[in-house]
């Protein structure tokens, strides 16, 4: 392993200036997707910063009705939270979809918003990545690409985003809370994560020095329908080939607001605003759902060994929306 320093941040502030001073160093809360990649020289820091003392550890309810999450709450106190589970149990649902008891017990929440893809060719350093190694090709492109992107990818990666919760949090149009050099400010979790674009070893859009502070989750009343459906290989500790987060409001037998988000199909939580913004006013029933997922999946570029994903999608969305829409509950 490369050798680093290793410091304990005595405060957000103090965290900020020592990240901000040194380029190569790194935060660490709960190490559980940090520590994977220091094993196999993905990360080689200078100096690794533990915030994981830092009081930032609350779930508490703001004055104007949002929820504020503290980026060191762990998978499973959020997950097990009162609030989280009566008003937003999609979000819930979805942290308990990922990982063992014993991971969600460690990782925080910041963490799950800052882990990085598990693309096989990213983590084997025998094979050229741009992720890895701007400019060195994506070998996923052209190889076993079934559990990658069909939507938002670039010539320079084909990545996905590995996170059920950042599906949820997708959904209910979380706000992030960051402190940095030039002071806090919110980033709207539509915003957060990037597209590889021609920069894939970008996945977010934290500057240099930034700590993710909290996530605010805003009052979504009919949340409370919400579900969340995670189809993977097999039942436990898989990622999702394709994930579909989903709530509907209804006024009488027509849709009077929807949310929908999916995992498993791009760089970042994806959001098909157009099939949201069809189904606002139509009648919740199977033909709606069907049209819905039809335009969801409209921009679809599977690559030689996900093409399977398209028909799938459109298959779990139709089966998020019919749940959600009666009342939600377990898919």
């Amino acid at each position: 392993m490369n050798n680093f320093t290793y410091i304990r941040a005595a405060s957000v502030k103090d965290a900020v200036q020592r990240a901000t001073a040194d380029k190569d160093a790194m935060f660490i809360a709960g190490g559980t997707n940090l520590v994977d990649r220091l094993k196999v020289f993905l990360d080689e820091p200078s100096q690794l910063i533990d915030i994981s003392r830092l009081q930032m550890q609350r779930i508490e309810r703001m004055a104007n009705g949002d929820l504020r999450l503290g980026s060191l709450v762990s998978n499973t106190a959020v997950a097990d939270h009162a609030d989280i589970r009566r008003d937003y149990p999609l979000l819930s649902r979805a942290i308990l979809s990922g990982a063992s008891q014993q991971i969600r017990n460690m990782a925080t929440l910041g963490g799950n918003l800052l882990q990085r893809t598990r693309c096989p060719y990213y983590y084997d350093t025998a094979f050229p990545c741009n992720k890895r190694e701007p400019g060195t090709g994506c070998p996923a492109a052209t190889g076993i690409n079934r559990m990658h992107a069909i939507f938002g990818a670039s010539d320079q990666c084909v990545a996905v985003h590995p996170s059920d919760m950042c599906v949820a949090l997708a959904a209910l149009d979380a706000v992030v809370d960051v402190e940095g050099p030039k002071g806090k400010r919110q980033i709207p979790f539509a915003d957060f994560h990037r597209l590889p674009g021609n920069a894939p070893q970008r996945d977010t859009n934290l500057e240099m020095g930034e700590l993710i502070a909290a996530v605010s989750l805003p009052p979504v009343p009919f949340a409370k329908s919400g579900v969340y459906l995670k189809l993977r290989d097999r039942t436990s500790y898989a990622f999702a080939l394709v994930s579909v987060a989903a709530a509907v409001d209804l006024e009488g037998d027509n849709i009077k607001d929807v949310r929908l988000a999916m995992g498993g199909v791009a760089h970042k939580p994806w959001r098909p605003t157009e099939a949201e913004k069809f189904l606002i006013g139509k009648p919740a029933n199977a033909a709606t759902f069907q049209q819905a997922a039809e335009i969801a999946l409209r921009g679809a570029k599977p690559l030689t060994h996900n093409g399977f994903k398209v028909e799938l999608a459109k298959r779990a969305i139709r089966r998020a929306l019919t749940v959600s829409a009666k009342g939600g509950g377990i898919v």
